[in-house]
C-alpha cells in the first residue's frame, strides 16, 4: 500500500528534539558561564553548583516518591533549575542557603503546580527571588579576588564612577552572581542554543533592545552610551534575556506576544533598575511579566482561517 495512503492521528509534524535532548543543550550552553564563574571565583563557586543541582535533583525525586508519581530526573529539567539558580547565587552564599533555594524551586514552584510544562513562572529565578526576600544580606554580599565590593550597577546606582571598564565587564573580570559577569561566554552558550534552534532570538533582542531604548530615555545621563552600555553587561540582564526569559513552559509561543513579552520585560527591568531601590531587576521583571503570559498570549493569538472576518 502507498505511504500516501496511510492514516496517523495527529500531531502529523514531529521533531526529533524530546525534553531532556534541549535540557542537554541548554546544560551544555550553560557551562562557559559555568566555567568561567569557577574561574573567577574560585572552587566555592563549583562547590556551590553541585549543592544546587544536588538539592534540585532529590527534591524532584523525594517529592514523585511521596507523591507516586513517575520518575522524570531523566528530563534534566531539575539539573537545568539547579545550574541556573546556581548562577543566580553570589559566591559567598551559604551553602545551606543555596540547597534551601533549590528545595523552594523544585517543590514549590515546580512540582506542585504539576510538574514540568505546568509551573507559572521560572523556578530558578522564583527561588533566587525568594532567598532575596529571605536572606537579603547574603544574597546582596558580593565579593572578588577575596574582598567584599559593590558590583558595577550597584556603583552605577549610587552615582559613582564605575572602578571597571567595559572591557572588564564584558569579559567578566568584576562582582556579580556565578554566571552573571561574563557576557561573552553567556553569549557564546546563546549563540549555541540560536544555532541548535533550541531558542529564537525574537524575546532577547526585544528585551535587550526595549531596555537600552529605556535607558538613554529615562536613564538620567542622556545618550550616555558608556552608561547604557554598563547598563546592559552588568547584572543578569543577558543571562536572564537568553536563558531564562526564553524559557518554554513561562514565555509566549505567538510570535506577536513574544515580541510584547520582550517589550514589557525591557520596560519593568528599566523601571526597577532605574526607579527602584536596588540596582538590579531582571529576576522580578521576569517574574512578573511570566504572569501576564496568559494574558498576553489571549490577545496575540492568531485568528483560525474562516474566522474573524466581517459579517456581510
Amino acid at each position: 500500500m502507498s505511504d500516501m495512503l496511510k492514516v496517523s492521528s495527529s500531531p502529523h509534524v514531529r521533531s526529533k528534539d524530546t525534553t531532556d535532548r534541549i535540557m542537554l543543550y541548554v546544560v551544555l550552553a550553560l557551562l562557559p558561564a559555568s566555567l568561567f564563574g569557577v574561574y573567577n571565583f574560585g572552587i566555592r563557586a563549583l562547590i556551590l553548583t553541585v549543592i544546587t543541582i544536588i538539592s534540585c535533583m532529590a527534591s524532584e525525586l523525594i517529592f514523585e516518591k511521596i507523591t507516586k508519581r513517575p520518575n522524570t530526573l531523566n528530563d534534566l529539567s531539575a539539573v537545568v533549575t539547579g545550574l541556573l539558580l546556581a548562577l543566580n547565587l553570589p559566591v559567598s552564599l551559604p551553602y545551606w542557603q543555596a540547597a534551601l533555594g533549590g528545595v523552594f524551586a523544585i517543590v514549590v514552584v515546580k512540582m506542585l503546580f504539576g510538574g514540568l510544562g505546568q509551573n507559572f513562572m521560572n523556578p530558578a529565578l522564583g527561588a533566587r527571588c525568594f532567598l532575596l526576600i529571605s536572606f537579603t544580606g547574603s544574597m546582596t554580599a558580593f565579593t572578588f579576588d577575596g574582598v567584599s565590593t559593590a558590583t558595577p550597577l550597584a556603583l552605577l546606582k549610587n552615582g559613582e564612577p564605575l572602578d571597571v571598564s567595559l572591557m572588564d565587564m564584558l569579559i567578566g573580570k568584576t562582582a556579580g552572581t556565578i554566571g552573571e559577569t561574563s557576557v561573552i561566554a553567556i553569549l557564546i552558550g546563546a549563540a549555541f542554543l540560536v544555532y541548535m534552534k533550541v531558542i529564537h532570538l525574537r524575546i532577547p533582542l526585544t528585551y535587550i533592545g526595549t531596555f537600552f531604548v529605556f535607558v538613554l530615555l529615562f536613564g538620567g545621563h542622556g545618550f550616555d552610551m558608556n552608561f547604557a552600555a554598563a547598563q546592559l553587561c552588568g547584572g543578569g540582564l543577558m543571562l536572564g534575556a537568553f536563558f531564562m526569559a526564553t524559557d518554554y513552559v513561562t514565555s509566549p509561543i505567538t510570535p506577536a506576544g513574544q515580541i510584547v513579552f520582550g517589550v514589557v520585560l525591557g520596560l519593568l527591568t528599566g523601571i526597577f533598575r532605574m526607579f527602584g531601590a536596588n540596582a538590579e531587576g531582571v529576576s522580578y521583571a521576569i517574574i512578573f511579566s511570566n504572569l501576564l503570559v496568559p494574558l498576553i498570549e489571549r490577545f496575540t493569538v492568531p485568528v483560525a482561517f474562516g474566522k474573524g472576518g466581517k459579517k456581510a
